[in-house]
């Protein structure tokens, strides 16, 4: 079982994608992902496997969750500074978390 101190470790904060771009050198479909956490966190990339409901130019100003103290990983030829997070749906394909309402960018999940 985690304990409470466990998911207090875990940083998951929300942000605003300001980019978006096809990551054709990653191994399984992918985007690349630019997102701002406001100060002090800035823009921080990373690498999402969404291709199947997402295009990239819908996604730019879209706000997502992401945990954003994980190390870095290299996803191909790009530095995936955070995790974004999602669900599945029922066929098993990724559906971005993002709040019910606009809220501001680098706020800490809690």
């Amino acid at each position: 079982m985690a304990t409470i101190e466990d998911f207090d470790r875990l940083e998951i904060r929300v942000g605003t994608v300001v980019d978006a771009q096809p990551l054709p050198a990653a191994r399984k479909p992918s985007i690349a992902l630019w997102i701002d956490f406001g100060a002090p966190l800035g823009v921080k990339r990373s690498a999402a496997q969404v291709t199947v409901h997402y295009k990239p130019g819908k996604l730019i100003g879209r706000q997502v969750l992401a945990v954003t103290n994980f190390p870095p990983r290299r996803i191909a030829d790009f530095e995936s500074e955070v995790l974004t997070l999602g669900v599945p749906d029922e066929d098993g394909t990724v559906v971005l978390l993002k709040p019910d309402f606009k809220v501001p960018d680098g706020g800490r999940m809690f």
